[in-house]
């Protein structure tokens, strides 16, 4: 029997979720049926996994501040956008019919979608007998809270409440969940650790991944910035194409910059601008093969994001660091000075960002040799593994429950007649 699972991924800002939890589906869907359902913005030349079904929600964001929920089309008032994605989220699940849920971040994270996962969580819930599997997905960190309290109960209530398991994309060795998250024994279901998630696709040697084919043999700096739409990184983009312009006759390298997919038109335009001062710089938008251009690099520039840095780990290049601290969230500076102290990477710290010194910077991280670290870096494949080892635990223990135990327990909903085969497309189905 093949299962069926849906995969709930919602970004905000960055892409980084939806990065990681794309590996993830890319995994699962080699042995089974996959529908991954996003809610964000899809960036222009973002590749989705082959053989799995996509539902995009109407997307909406966060405001930068995180406070609130903001429209991407207003076409509709929010109010009405929520309805919508409630009512596409409860069908798709209904057609469907997972036979495990993922949430991804979501209770640790994304409350402000409560309401639509909520209602999905008791559809999951209210089956007789319980077939879905509910499962988090969260990285190795969580963002600290002013309400860090009343957050931990909060998180503790719903994961008691709804869910089998939680994945944490972590090495524990490295990080373990309770550095951000105090209250993991008081967790009632298990908590399994899958490694960390990297892309796994080996470079193509006849792929040039933005490098001119004349100038792949000249060393080059790869400077790179997420989805663009965070100021830290802008600011980092801005004084690394200043120092570019000051270290044009003194190192023989090329700067390749990635802007961003999602960063604002008139701050690329300016960005431009200064790209075009120096002959040494590549300016372009976006890559999906960020790891696979780190191969080919001699210095990585970035901020640390979870998926840069795995990228960064991929390849063993050098690196420097910029980790976005904005909103009090410390989850990059966590990961990137416990890599540092390591002598896996060095940070840029805000007083670095001057051209002058990041230009002293980069010729100095040049020189460096970095220490090779042995993190899990398996967690897409983990995380197939896993999700059917549980899976395969969850259905051995429904089967011992007699249906008036479950019966008692769970409202009643009317179950939906199971299809013999999968559904050929969630297009084709109306779930679009």
């Amino acid at each position: 029997m093949t299962n069926r699972i849906m995969f709930y991924c919602q970004h905000v800002l960055g892409i980084g979720h939806l990065v990681r939890s794309a590996e993830i589906v890319r995994e699962l869907a080699r042995d089974s049926y996959v529908l991954l359902v996003t809610g964000g913005e899809i960036p222009d030349g973002f590749r989705f996994p082959e053989n799995i079904d996509t539902l995009q929600l109407t997307p909406l964001k966060a405001s930068p501040d995180f406070s609130s929920l903001q429209l991407c089309d207003f076409s509709r008032s929010l109010e009405e956008t929520r309805a919508i994605r409630r009512t596409l989220l409860l069908r798709a699940f209904n057609e469907f019919e997972p036979d495990v849920l993922v949430t991804e971040l979501f209770p640790f994270g994304r409350k402000h979608f409560r309401f639509e996962l909520l209602p999905l969580l008791e559809r999951a819930r209210g089956q007789q007998p319980r077939r879905t599997l509910v499962v988090s997905s969260v990285r190795d960190i969580l963002v600290n809270r002013k309400d860090q309290e009343e957050y931990e109960q909060r998180v503790c209530s719903l994961v008691n409440g709804f869910y089998d398991l939680v994945l944490v994309h972590g090495d524990e060795k490295f990080l373990k969940l309770d550095e951000s998250f105090s209250r993991v024994t008081d967790l009632r279901c298990p908590v399994a650790y899958t490694g960390y998630v990297a892309q796994q696709n080996q470079p193509d040697a006849g792929k040039s991944y933005g490098f001119p084919v004349a100038d792949q043999r000249r060393p080059a700096i790869v400077v790179s910035n997420g989805s663009g739409q965070y100021l830290t990184g802008q600011m980092l983009l801005e004084s690394m194409l200043r120092a570019a312009h000051l270290l044009q006759g003194q190192i023989p390298h090329e700067f390749h910059v990635f802007a961003g997919p999602l960063m604002p038109e008139e701050t690329y335009n300016s960005l431009q601008t200064l790209a075009a001062a120096s002959g040494s710089v590549r300016l372009s938008r976006y890559t999906p093969d960020l790891a696979a251009v780190l191969k080919r690099a001699e210095l990585s520039v970035s901020m640390g994001g979870y998926n840069t840095v795995m990228d960064i780990l991929s390849a063993g290049v050098r690196a420097l660091v910029y980790p976005v601290t904005s909103n009090g969230d410390q989850e990059q500076s966590v990961r990137a000075e416990k890599l540092a102290r390591m002598g896996v990477l060095d940070l840029i710290g805000p007083e670095e960002l001057a051209p002058e010194k990041l230009a002293q910077k980069v010729g100095a991280a040049l020189r460096n040799e970095p220490t090779r670290l042995a993190l899990n870096r398996g967690g897409a494949s983990n995380s197939a593994l896993l999700l059917r080892k549980y899976l395969a635990m969850h259905r051995e223990h429904i089967s011992d429950v007699p249906e008036t135990w479950l019966g008692s327990r769970e409202e009643s909903v009317a179950q939906r007649q199971v299809p013999e085969r999968r559904k050929a497309g969630a297009r084709s189905k109306g779930i679009l």
